[in-house]
């Protein structure tokens, strides 16, 4: 599978990445993300280029990466350093470094050519960091399904109501709802608008049964596949201000063509120091995530996975389309596009 290159994939949250560093296979290359004396993290190829020793086995000697195997020493900017066995340092030894940037709680990770990476193309998630009136909880799991199978499913939303029925489910507020989906640039959303309805699971406790309510649920997706959710409820006909709204991130890195990077958050602005607040609602967006979601989206895509892997498409093996399964459509169609205009350049 062909990867969008020159652009931004979230490669770790900020706190992942200790001491140690980590290792982690992005867009089908394993990478080395650690921290320089200084903080500001990096990346490289987590590969040495003698006999293709994980950089990440190694050791640190200040902001030099010592490989493990026989000893050669590779900066921040992926130019070796240090060779043992003589003074000279041996033609073709660089390795690639990628252009990283830390930002909301994020570390994110430019997959082109490093000079070619451009920060104003980041996604905002500005909810993400703890302030003083909220506070958000984090999470990752990892998927044995391409990324874009995890595209097709937050952009429809409309699984809650079979797949979530021990956790989000409903209670068939979606078929009273209309769906929407604009393309401005290279941002699509993909919105649920319900108005005039029964409080749904997420306003439980804040309006009573017999009360009705608007509620929404707006994705915005950049490729290759950050996306912002808010879920939003307010008094029916009150207008969204005079309600709430949660937002979550929803980020998809694909390690390799078959497993899928998903890191998730939910922001909440009551209980800020409640442990138990923090512990319920990890519980719940796990069970939603690894027990509902995860197992669906692995048993789809390995329904397909031979095809694929025998040189077959999404495509090709013709999904029906349902309408409200759009979002999911014409994101596949905009990153088909930006990786074909990628490569003809």
């Amino acid at each position: 599978m062909t990867f969008l290159r020159n652009a931004w994939y979230m490669a770790a949250w900020a706190d992942e990445i200790g001491d140690a560093g980590l290792a982690r296979t992005i867009a089908g290359k394993p990478t080395f993300l650690f921290r320089r004396t200084d903080g500001t993290v990096a990346a490289l190829l987590d590969r040495c280029p003698h006999r293709f020793a994980p950089l990440s086995k190694g050791t640190r000697d200040g902001d030099v990466v010592v490989c493990g195997y026989h000893g050669l020493g590779f900066g921040a900017d992926g130019k070796c350093l240090r060779n043992p066995f003589a003074d000279r340092i041996p033609a073709g030894s660089d390795i690639p470094a990628f252009a990283v940037e830390e930002r909301d709680g994020i570390v994110w990770l430019c997959g082109g050519e490093a000079e070619r990476a451009d920060a104003a193309l980041i996604p905002d998630f500005g909810f993400v960091p703890d302030a003083p009136h909220s506070r958000t909880v984090r999470g990752y799991t990892l998927m044995a399904a391409n990324y874009e199978y995890g595209t097709d499913n937050l952009l429809d939303l409309s699984h809650i109501e079979f797949v979530h029925k021990g956790t989000f489910a409903g209670q068939g507020v979606i078929f009273g709802g209309e769906h929407s989906v604009q393309v401005e640039g290279d941002t699509l959303h993909s919105n649920w608008w319900m108005p005039d309805i029964a409080p749904p699971s997420v306003a439980q406790g804040v309006f009573p049964p017999e009360a009705k309510v608007d509620h929404w649920l707006d994705m915005r997706w950049n490729a290759p596949a950050s996306m912002r959710l808010h879920v939003g409820v307010a008094p029916h006909g009150a207008g969204r201000a005079a309600g709430f709204e949660v937002p979550q991130a929803h980020i998809l890195t694909p390690a390799d063509d078959h497993t899928t990077h998903y890191f998730w958050s939910s922001t909440r602005y009551h209980d800020l120091d409640s442990a138990e607040a923090d512990a319920m609602l990890l519980a719940l967006f796990g069970e939603a995530f690894d027990l509902e979601d995860k197992p669906m989206i692995e048993a789809a895509y390995a329904n397909v996975r031979g095809n694929l892997a025998a040189g077959g498409d999404f495509w090709k093996e013709k999904p029906l389309s349902l309408g409200i399964d759009q979002g999911g459509t014409r994101a596949r169609r905009i990153l088909e596009r930006m990786i074909a205009q990628e490569q003809a350049t």
